[in-house]
């Protein structure tokens, strides 16, 4: 059963009663209020066919939460993965056209087949890869781009420069009607009711009918299932780089929400699990002639605020998202300055500048990362991920500086007990002709050149040193690097006739040394078990009038 449950988890959801079902499909409908305009929206965002994103919004929902860890998330259209999309097949085709509906439909199947096979292969931990800095630089500059991206649905602005005023007053009303009821009343659907009234006053003053920019047609039928014609190539190739972005940056905003869930939950998430559950959506979303699916941050906290407790209030969405798609054709009036609209009120919350700020008070170079992040995304449109990728780079390499620089340094007792930095706290040495360190990293190869140089340009110094004491409580993991240089360190320490003492070693570390021979009677190193023990037997010492004895383990 454990099996089954391991390739089926929604086997592990409570039967469905009447009570549940209510609660579910309360919270389902609240849910789908707000999916509705808002997947028709984030579809013109990707380039698509407007019905794609209802398309999107139906089988790639249930298999993700199906195949999921987390079964309460809002699978379907997302807007940082739109913008993706269509930032990463400018220039291939036209927007809407069959050839870049090809392209995202591939583009889905890659970054779902790579989620999968990531899930699979439990490497959820490579999502490490993007850091929130460059997470935060990035989609600071993707909204900014997206917005931008709105404008001209929003004014009606045509080539020549001349707005259509009937668009604009439709564009300016409907922000100013979403913004106010997001401030004064965030829990009603105004978005549903914004869109609503548009298409009543669109379709009264005969809107459509004097050329204005409606929605349309839409097809109130399922989609097919299919596989896409075949790319060649180079086309593959080239959408190789932006599949891997998709799969990153798509699962970290599922991240984002399925930790907040497992918080309240007092649940562990299961990353690799979710993994799975969002490659098969976008699978699916791919075989549905859809794009690449998401989490939505606002639609998930809106089903957990309205009491869903289950998988079963995203069955409950997805029913509710069906009659949508019958029911389309009420959809014919509404303006494209809505929709444009919509998306503006979706990502302002992307936005923060005091971010950045916060981030400078934290950690500079974090910030300066971000700063990167921000600026390589907006000068490099519309290859935003370019950015992305900077970022991580950045990132890496900050990252090794750190492991190649590890902290190291000299100890002194401070007042309250503790073992401090003894020329930042000036403080004395912990005993005389004594040489107190530590270091706060692993011992492997990128920090072991530092380590022993340290040591070495220190003790050039002193002459007068008889002792060297490595707390080493910090030091969690050493390699084979890590060892060799702890012996020539011994080695070096002998011949100027200098006693090393090693506190507080931790069982992994010791276990390692003690295979190489490092700690065994010949290789005269004292160790001491605490902390309190070395300070006791350092303050105990003597010098000694014969250099390099043997002082035996304490």
């Amino acid at each position: 059963m454990k099996s089954l449950h391991a390739w089926f988890p929604f086997l592990r959801w409570p039967r469905l009663t009447p009570a549940l079902f209510r609660q579910e499909w309360t919270a389902g409908f609240s849910v789908a209020l707000l999916m509705v305009p808002q997947s028709v929206a984030y579809a013109a965002l990707a380039g698509m066919p407007l019905v794609t994103g209802l398309y999107a919004a139906l089988l790639p929902a249930l298999v993700g939460v199906m195949w999921g860890g987390s079964t309460r998330l809002s699978i379907g259209p997302s807007a940082l993965t739109c913008v993706l999309i269509s930032a990463s097949l400018t220039g291939l085709a036209q927007p809407s056209s069959a050839q870049w509906v090809n392209l995202a439909i591939w583009l889905a199947l890659l970054a779902g087949t790579l989620q999968l096979l990531m899930g699979v292969l439990r490497y959820g931990w490579l999502l490490n890869l993007i850091s929130s800095p460059v997470m935060m630089g990035f989609t600071q500059a993707a909204g900014l781009l997206i917005m931008a991206s709105q404008l001209p649905a929003l004014t009606g602005w045509q080539t020549g420069g001349s707005f259509q005023w009937t668009d604009v007053g439709f564009g300016a009303a409907s922000l100013a009607a979403l913004f106010l009821a997001k401030k004064w009343a965030p829990k009603s659907p105004s978005i549903m009711l914004v869109v609503a009234a548009s298409a009543a006053v669109s379709y009264a003053m005969g809107y459509a009918d004097n050329g204005g920019a409606v929605i349309g047609a839409l097809p109130a039928s399922l989609p097919s299932l299919g596989l896409p014609q075949l790319l060649t190539l180079e086309e593959l190739m080239f959408l190789a780089g932006p599949a891997v972005l998709i799969a990153l940056v798509s699962f970290l905003e599922a991240a984002s929400c399925a930790k907040t869930e497992n918080q309240k939950e007092g649940t562990v998430w299961q990353e690799n699990q979710d993994l799975m559950g969002q490659g098969l959506a976008k699978i699916v979303s791919g075989l549905s002639g859809s794009f690449a699916t998401s989490t939505s941050f606002s639609r998930s906290a809106i089903n957990l605020a309205s009491g869903a407790k289950t998988g079963w209030a995203v069955v409950g969405t997805t029913s509710f998202v069906l009659l949508a798609v019958f029911a389309s054709p009420a959809l014919f009036h509404v303006p494209r300055a809505v929709l444009a609209a919509v998306v503006i009120l979706a990502v302002s919350s992307l936005i923060q500048p005091m971010a950045f700020v916060k981030l400078w008070r934290i950690a500079r170079i974090e910030a300066m990362t971000a700063g990167m992040t921000f600026g390589i995304t907006l000068l490099s449109t519309p290859r935003i991920y370019w950015g992305v990728l900077a970022g991580v780079l950045l990132g890496l390499s900050h990252f090794l500086y750190t492991r190649l620089h590890p902290r190291i340094i000299e100890v002194g007792l401070h007042d309250d007990g503790s073992l401090r930095d003894r020329h930042l706290w000036h403080l004395p040495p912990l005993a005389t002709h004594v040489f107190a360190i530590r270091m706060d990293a692993e011992l492997d190869f990128a920090a072991a050149s530092s380590f022993e140089k340290y040591i070495t340009e220190k003790l050039s110094d002193q002459a007068q040193i008889q002792h060297v004491c490595l707390f080493a409580q910090p030091i969690n993991r050493i390699d084979a690097t890590g060892v060799e240089t702890l012996q020539q360190l011994r080695h070096y320490l002998q011949r100027r006739g200098i006693q090393l003492h090693i506190s507080g070693i931790k069982l992994p570390v010791e276990n390692a040394l003690k295979l190489a021979g490092e700690l065994g009677l010949e290789s005269h190193v004292i160790l001491y078990r605490t902390d309190i023990e070395a300070l006791h037997a350092l303050r105990a010492l003597t010098i000694q009038p014969s250099k390099g004895s043997n002082l035996g383990n304490p």
